[in-house]
Formats: structure tokens, C-alpha cells, sequence
């Protein structure tokens, strides 16, 4: 076990979102990741689940917790769940609908990613929601938009990654036997999530500010957000009218920005600059790159990047990846070893930054988490609790809404929590 930090057991309130309340309805990871944003930075997070809990919940192995006792979950599921209560409901019953309806009536924010038509067909369409509370910000999650050829169909990272662009940049290059290739994390997902919090939190200031905007419908789909995060490339591809292809991990626009192999690993090396160019190449001990014509400029050695390449490559073979990032380091040339996820957090770099936490779950006891990338120098954000049990607040919630014992009874023996 590490020694991180044990941060759970904190209030529930803290943070610069303290007191804005989350209604979350959504499930797997685009909206979860936004809501578990939210929750960092204080907000209360109430993930309203399906009887049959979020589907990540079954995403394993690996597993956390003893399947006789009904407790075990994936790894997936815990790793955007923290922060937020947990309560039951099948909406799909009069009486579930009806409190859904009460959750939102005293809500600023709902989450949800249906497929578009699905929750106005339980009764919960535009003018519905904006009935129950003209204050509310409802995002919305798809793969493609609620409007357009492909609105109804369902929106997976994997398929994103393909028809959005990502997968056919991604990838070694042809020649080297490669192919496309999704990213190793399902980033569509995850940059969707970034986007929907950003809609989220611009949609309560426009709230706030004077004059007739009150709470809206906000919509941010799988795909706009891949293709948003295209950027360099896509903008290489208008201006030449040619689609960019793969590179390894070569840069499309800087040379050499990319690994090398060494005695013992490899190395990233990002030669971001005229002025860092000279200094390289004297760090490697081939000063005479640094004046050859061919090389001058970044210009001049993306042109030549086949020649220049193989002379740095068999510079970078004969020596330890550590005595490279000793000797770049020192010519404070960019870079870095390629290192594991497990070492990645291990590093002072990431510990400094807090990015290894432990939160205390009350059947799993300790969990190792990913901390919170954002901080905040007056109102810090903080892991307080960890990834709920499926419904482990429904009576607490219900509690809140008025809802007194023999009723939260009645609705459990119906099926509805």
C-alpha cells in the first residue's frame, strides 16, 4: 500500500462548488466523469442508478469486494464514482417518476446521457423539465446529438474513436506494419465528460446573470467532442486538403519530438524549439548536426525528418535511458522516460501533485484513487467519499425529499428503490 494521503471522512460539503446540487442520471463513463468532476469541487452529486446499478458496476475483472456478499464491483466503476450518493430507483414505475420529479424540482443541474427521445418518452421532455424548475441546467450526453442522421443511435468511445478521425492518426505508420489504433483509454469518452463540465459550469453563470436566461438544455455529444479535439490536425488537413495519416509517435509539425529507443527503454524528446535544437545536439554529442544546412531550421528538419532521424536514433541506442534524461535534463532539453502506469504515479513529480490518494470505502476499506488535477489556492476540492454501494443513500435522499420511513418501505417492497 502507499503512502498516500488518506482523504475521505471529510463534510460532504467543501469546495468551490459547495451547495450546487447534481442530479446525475447518466451511466459508464462521459457523464460520471463530468459528475465525479463536479463532486471534487464540492458539488453534491446525487447518481440516481438503474434497479440493476450502472452498468460499469459488472465491468471486471478486476474485481473489488466478495461476490457473496453482494459487494463486489469493477475497477472500472470505482474510478469515476467518488463523491456522490448513490439511490435506486426504477423510473420506469409511476412512483419512480414521481421522485425523480422531486429531485429535480429542487435541483440546479441534471446529467444524463439517454439516447436522444428516451427521457421524454418517461415523461421528462424540454417542457416538462423546464415545469418541474426554470432554474435547471440539463446536459446532455449522446454520440451524436439529438439531431442529424445518426441521433438515435447509441454512442461507444470505440466507434467514435473510428468514424471521428482519432483512430486513423493514431497508430505506427504504414511502413512500420501498423494500423489504426484507439487510443489506450477510451478518450472520447473522457473528453466529452471535459466538455459537458465545462457546459455544465457555463450554464449556471449564464444562470446567475442578469437578464432573461435562467436554466437550458445544453447537449454535447461523443462525437463533436473528438472531432474538437483534432485541433493541429484537422486545421493540417484544411490547409492542405490532404488527411493526415499516422506517425507513430512522431509530431506532425516539430522534429525530433518523438522517442527514441536507448540501452535499457526509451526516451521522449521534445525539441520544441530553435534555441533548444543546438543544445541537443551537443547533449548527444553530435555538435555537427546543430550546423548542418539540411537541419537549420524546424522547417528544414521536417523536411528531412527520414535522414535526420536514423543519425539521432543510433546516438540514442548506446546509452542508458537515465544517463539521457541526466545528460538532456542538464541541457534543459525536454523530456522523459517511458514509464508504466503504476511507476507514473510512483514518480515525486506526480506525488507532489497529489495524484495518488487513498479514500476509505465501507466494504472494501482502502482504495488507492487518482487525485484531483485541479488546484485551488482558497477553496480546494477533495476525495471524501468513496465510490458509493448501489442505492447505499437511497433512504437518506428520500429523507431529504420529505419521504418518511413507512413510505421509503413501501417503495422497496414495490421494487421502485
Amino acid at each position: 500500500m502507499s503512502d498516500a494521503p488518506l482523504l475521505a471522512g471529510g463534510p460532504l460539503a467543501g469546495g468551490p462548488l459547495a451547495g450546487l446540487r447534481v442530479i446525475d442520471l447518466s451511466t459508464v463513463l462521459a457523464g460520471p466523469y463530468a459528475t465525479m468532476l463536479l463532486a471534487d469541487l464540492g458539488a453534491d452529486v446525487v447518481k440516481v442508478e438503474p434497479p440493476d446499478g450502472d452498468a460499469t458496476r459488472g465491468w471486471g475483472p478486476p474485481w473489488v469486494g466478495d461476490p457473496s456478499a453482494g459487494t463486489r464491483t469493477a475497477a472500472y466503476y470505482l474510478a469515476v464514482n467518488r463523491n456522490k450518493r448513490s439511490i435506486r430507483v426504477d423510473l420506469r414505475q409511476p412512483d419512480g417518476a414521481a421522485i425523480l420529479r422531486r429531485l429535480l424540482a429542487d435541483a440546479d443541474v441534471l446529467v444524463e446521457n439517454f439516447r436522444p427521445g428516451s427521457l421524454a418518452r418517461m415523461g421528462f421532455d424540454a417542457d416538462a423539465v423546464r415545469a418541474l424548475n426554470p432554474e435547471l441546467v440539463h446536459l446532455a450526453i449522446s454520440g451524436y446529438g439529438p439531431d442529424g442522421p445518426a441521433s438515435d443511435r447509441p454512442g461507444y468511445d470505440f466507434v467514435i474513436q473510428a468514424v471521428g478521425g482519432l483512430m486513423s492518426i493514431t497508430g505506427d505508420a504504414d511502413a512500420d506494419g501498423g494500423h489504426p489504433t484507439k487510443v489506450g483509454v477510451a478518450i472520447a469518452d473522457v473528453v466529452a465528460g471535459l466538455f459537458a463540465t465545462v457546459g455544465i459550469l457555463a450554464g449556471v453563470l449564464a444562470r446567475r446573470a442578469d437578464g432573461p436566461v435562467r436554466g437550458q438544455r445544453i447537449d454535447v455529444s461523443l462525437l463533436a467532442s473528438t472531432l474538437a479535439v483534432l485541433v493541429n490536425q484537422a486545421q493540417n488537413a484544411f490547409t492542405t486538403g490532404i488527411a493526415p495519416g499516422r506517425r507513430g509517435n512522431t509530431h506532425p509539425n516539430i522534429v525530433p519530438y518523438e522517442t527514441f529507443v536507448t540501452s535499457d527503454g526509451e526516451i521522449a524528446v521534445a525539441v520544441g524549439s530553435e534555441r533548444q535544437w543546438p543544445r541537443f545536439c551537443a547533449a548527444i554529442g553530435a555538435p555537427d548536426l546543430a550546423g548542418d544546412p539540411r537541419f537549420a531550421t524546424n522547417g528544414d528538419r521536417v523536411t528531412a525528418r527520414s535522414t535526420l532521424r536514423p543519425l539521432i536514433a543510433e546516438r540514442m541506442v548506446t546509452r542508458s535511458t537515465d544517463a539521457w534524461l541526466s545528460a538532456l535534463t542538464a541541457a534543459d532539453i525536454p523530456c522523459g522516460a517511458v514509464t508504466d502506469v503504476l511507476t507514473a504515479f510512483q514518480s515525486p513529480e506526480a506525488r507532489a501533485r497529489s495524484m495518488l490518494v487513498e479514500v476509505e470505502h465501507p466494504a472494501f476499506g482502502v482504495l488507492r484513487q487518482v487525485g484531483i488535477p485541479i488546484e485551488f489556492a482558497s477553496t480546494p476540492g477533495a476525495v471524501r467519499t468513496a465510490p458509493p454501494l448501489l442505492g447505499e443513500h437511497t433512504d437518506e435522499v428520500l429523507a431529504e425529499l420529505g419521504i418518511g420511513p413507512e413510505e421509503i418501505e413501501r417503495l422497496r417492497a414495490d421494487g421502485v428503490v
